[in-house]
């Protein structure tokens, strides 16, 4: 035999082992018979792009995606204040892909006449925590929930779970040891001062008034403190339900809502109804009426969102020119500052814009009575040919819970005016039947009111919704103690901020459809341009949305989302009317619900009180099954 000839075989031999466990190996991952299959199924078709077809047929057979690497990263939400930004990267067909990012919105719980000192306490705590949080994504979360499905929802919002309960632990033992070496050093303290060691108070001097409230109120309960970091678990959670939402090529609106229902897809999908705040009366104005925060316009569902919005947007247009002074020339926009604030602040006038845009969105103005907004809007409705309760209705925000004051037991509605809960009552009930097109009204009460919130609910619920916001129990102390009595109410408000995470939002807004309660999911404060929150509340099958005005690009993104999702559904057939239905309490008093009743136990998220987070508001649940009455 030549030497060629003998190379060649002995090359053959070579390889023929490998030539077999290539067979073997192409044969147990069925490559042949995919093959053969993709061949038959593409060549009736003759697809332009065959290679591209032939891609396209093979990578179904490819390994779901699965998480490789978090990013967190510190940025500035609508408002300036930093927040958190959360990347989820996945190995897609052994590459690493960058699907998906979120960013939080920033929530304060400092109220607007806060002193400086706090402004500045709550800046550095927020700043403090969106550093944690970052380092909690880059470091711990990046390495927890590598190799997991972004779809496994259920699993990792278990482990994000874990991961807070264990963060909370963790700070309830520094602490435990910072209350002992405090104790160590009183003990060996120097001598106590003189007045402590008479053991009685300074006598206040004779002649000098000594403030004693009116009538004794439930005092207010304490501003609940956030663990450093939440913002984490939050941020994480809704990243993983967008990659999710991403991977498997669908919305994120129709991705929660197979959550929600089991992988169920809903045959159809209703949109919320948008909340859209016009006005804002501004209660540190010269103004005398500090009663309403907000004064928001509801579009009929008989109109599709589009057509709303657009009317929405014609009446806030003849508001602007109502407000206009006669001769004067209009004034740029000024932020809402300060300094504009300051700038704007004159001689008494009537009522009138400052041509500031809040940060809200909307337009804000002063107000000498709780009419005088009423009437504003009804006129401005008037002149365009539109009829208010017919052609859109208006809600009202009040933010009761902050004009009580504490020394005389009432809440200062105007400046000099006071009224006790029991009169807030008689004053709401007088207000609905004399402007009927009022549909809902948000914060009523403080949430410590709870009698009061009994009395209007039996008194309005069949008119209006009675829906609570910052009055609000926050899910973390719900979780601790299932026996907390809690107000009657409409419906609540939900915001997604904190260690809030998507299951916890699809477990509660089961929960309140099935109590036949309305849900509304709201916009904190601090918004970001990130517009999963639409998503969500479409998802989940939000009555309402109260997303702030049309102004502000971090705003009027959501709308514009909320309008792509309507003309989506739309042209799939899957959108459904809408209905406003409220719920009519009946007369008789009854015990409020233990939320035990309605609520299972979960020892996941457990907190003390002294860490319970406002991540996710829960308000109240229904004293009773109510029955139903439609709104015509």
């Amino acid at each position: 035999m030549e030497p060629g000839g003998r190379r060649r075989q002995q090359q053959q031999r070579r390889l023929q082992g490998p030539r077999q466990e290539a067979a073997e190996y192409y044969r147990g991952h069925r490559v042949p018979q995919r093959l053969e299959e993709a061949l038959n199924t593409l060549f009736p078709l003759r697809p332009a792009d065959l290679y591209g077809e032939l891609a396209n047929y093979i990578c179904k057979f490819s390994k779901a995606p699965v998480i490789c690497k978090l990013v967190g990263r510190k940025v500035l939400d609508g408002v300036g204040q930093p927040t958190l930004e959360v990347e989820i990267y996945c190995t897609v067909k052994n590459y690493e892909k960058r699907i998906c990012s979120t960013v939080m919105s920033s929530h304060s719980q400092i109220p607007e006449n806060a002193s400086p000192d706090t402004t500045e306490a709550d800046e550095k705590e927020r700043n403090d925590s969106v550093n944690t949080a970052v380092e909690w994504v880059n470091e711990s979360l990046n390495t927890m929930l590598r190799d997991l499905e972004p779809t496994d929802q259920c699993k990792v919002d278990k482990m994000l779970g874990e991961y807070f309960t264990k963060k909370v632990e963790e700070k309830k033992e520094i602490q435990k040891q910072e209350e002992e070496a405090e104790a160590t050093l009183a003990l060996t303290s120097c001598t106590p001062s003189a007045t402590e060691l008479t053991g009685k108070k300074k006598a206040a001097k004779p002649g000098k008034k000594v403030a004693v409230a009116e009538r004794t109120i439930p005092p207010a309960e304490p501003v609940e403190s956030v663990l450093c970091g939440s913002l984490a678990i939050g941020g994480t959670s809704l990243a993983i339900a967008k990659a999710g939402a991403s991977v498997s090529r669908i919305p994120l609106y129709l991705h929660i809502a197979l959550l929600k229902h089991d992988q169920d897809s809903p045959e159809e999908m209703t949109l919320p109804l948008p909340m859209v705040t016009l006005l804002s009366c501004e209660k540190m104005s010269r103004a005398k009426l500090k009663l309403v925060k907000e004064v928001m316009l509801i579009p009929p569902v008989q109109l599709s969102l589009k057509q709303g919005i657009e009317r929405v947007l014609d009446i806030q247009k003849e508001m602007m020119r109502l407000l206009e002074p006669p001769g004067k020339v209009p004034s740029p926009q000024l932020a809402d500052s300060k300094k504009g604030r300051a700038h704007n602040i004159g001689k008494k006038a009537p009522l009138q814009a400052l041509k500031r845009i809040s940060h809200l969105g909307c337009l804000i103005t002063g107000c000498d009575n709780l009419e005088q907004p009423l009437l504003l809007m009804q006129t401005a409705c008037n002149n365009i040919g539109l009829e208010l309760g017919t052609d859109v209705y208006l809600a009202i925000n009040c933010a009761a819970h902050e004009l009580m004051d504490y020394v005389k037991g009432k809440y200062e509605i105007l400046s000099g005016t006071f009224k006790s809960p029991d009169e807030m009552v008689d004053m709401y009930v007088e207000l609905i039947n004399k402007f009927p097109f009022i549909i809902a009204l948000i914060d009523p009460l403080r949430k410590e009111d709870r009698q009061q919130w009994s009395n209007i609910c039996r008194a309005l619920g069949s008119k209006c919704y009675l829906i609570a916001e910052d009055a609000a129990t926050y899910i973390s102390k719900l979780k601790i103690d299932q026996n907390i009595n809690i107000p009657m109410c409409s419906g609540v408000v939900l915001k997604y901020i904190n260690q809030t995470k998507v299951s916890d939002l699809i477990g509660l807004t089961g929960l309140l459809d099935g109590q036949r309660h309305i849900t509304i999911l709201g916009s904190p404060d601090g918004e970001s341009s990130d517009d999963s929150l639409v998503d969500l509340a479409v998802g989940l099958g939000a009555r309402f949305i109260k997303l702030g005005g049309l102004s502000r690009g971090e705003r009027v993104t959501k709308y514009n989302r909320l309008l792509a999702i309507e003309e989506e559904l739309a042209k799939n057939r899957t959108l459904r009317e809408g209905n406003l239905e409220f719920i009519a309490f009946t007369e008789e008093s009854q015990p409020e619900k233990q939320l035990s009743d309605v609520l299972p136990p979960s020892k996941q998220d457990s907190l003390p009180p002294q860490l319970s987070q406002p991540a996710l508001q829960v308000h109240s649940l229904p004293a009773q099954l109510p029955e139903n009455s439609t709104l015509t």
